[in-house]
């Protein structure tokens, strides 16, 4: 258990310290994973900014996942597109909806500064927990895709398979506690709650102070 996301931050900067003489930029996966990756910035020395992504919700019932998106990248769970019999149509308009929502909160959680340049850098994705992993896949092919030298990902908790689910995806993976049998992210923290716009642009902020 995590006492609350800090402590979780806290606990994964001490797993990452060796990248602490290394070139690196944090990028927390907003709400919850930017309050986590502050902490994991402070603890190795790096510059702390955010990767959006977004869930793609499947008809009726957006709290399932058919896949995700992130600026320039679509993931999509062919598996449940098909068992679910997502029509194409529906497909392509919550995909479009929620490219959209990226660059909205891009530029709000930036205040319309321009995305860092992760050129020949190591990044680390971090979020607090990974439930089907499709989020994180987007996160770290945009980082990729942004030209980062070495990608890397991060998490409290994660469900059985994730690092293999991730393996192709960054160079190395770093997760926590993997149960036998996850049911959420949230039964792993004391306390979880929601994160507010207004706390991801002040973690932003203290870092940048700090930096």
């Amino acid at each position: 258990m995590f006492r609350d996301r800090n402590e979780a931050g806290e606990r994964l900067g001490a797993a990452l310290s060796d990248l602490h003489s290394t070139p690196a930029t944090v990028l927390g996966i907003p709400r919850g994973g930017v309050v986590v990756a502050a902490p994991v910035a402070r603890a190795i020395g790096a510059a702390l900014d955010v990767v959006v992504t977004r869930k793609l919700g499947a008809p009726g019932n957006p709290e399932l996942a058919i896949g995700a998106v992130a600026a320039g990248v679509r993931v999509i769970d062919g598996s449940a597109v098909r068992m679910l019999g997502v029509a194409p149509d529906y497909l392509e308009a919550e995909t479009a909806r929620q490219e959209r929502e990226v660059l909205r909160r891009e530029a709000a959680y930036r205040g319309g500064a321009p995305a860092p340049d992760l050129s020949g850098r190591t990044v680390v994705v971090v979020d607090d927990g990974v439930a089907t992993g499709a989020t994180a896949v987007a996160a770290l092919r945009r980082a990729r895709a942004a030209g980062s030298s070495r990608t890397w990902f991060a998490a409290p908790v994660g469900p059985a398979g994730a690092r293999a689910l991730l393996a192709d995806e960054c160079d190395r993976s770093v997760i926590l506690e993997i149960p036998a049998n996850l049911r959420s992210v949230g039964q792993w923290y004391e306390r979880f709650d929601q994160v507010s716009d207004a706390e991801v642009r002040a973690a932003l902020a203290d870092a940048e102070e700090a930096g």
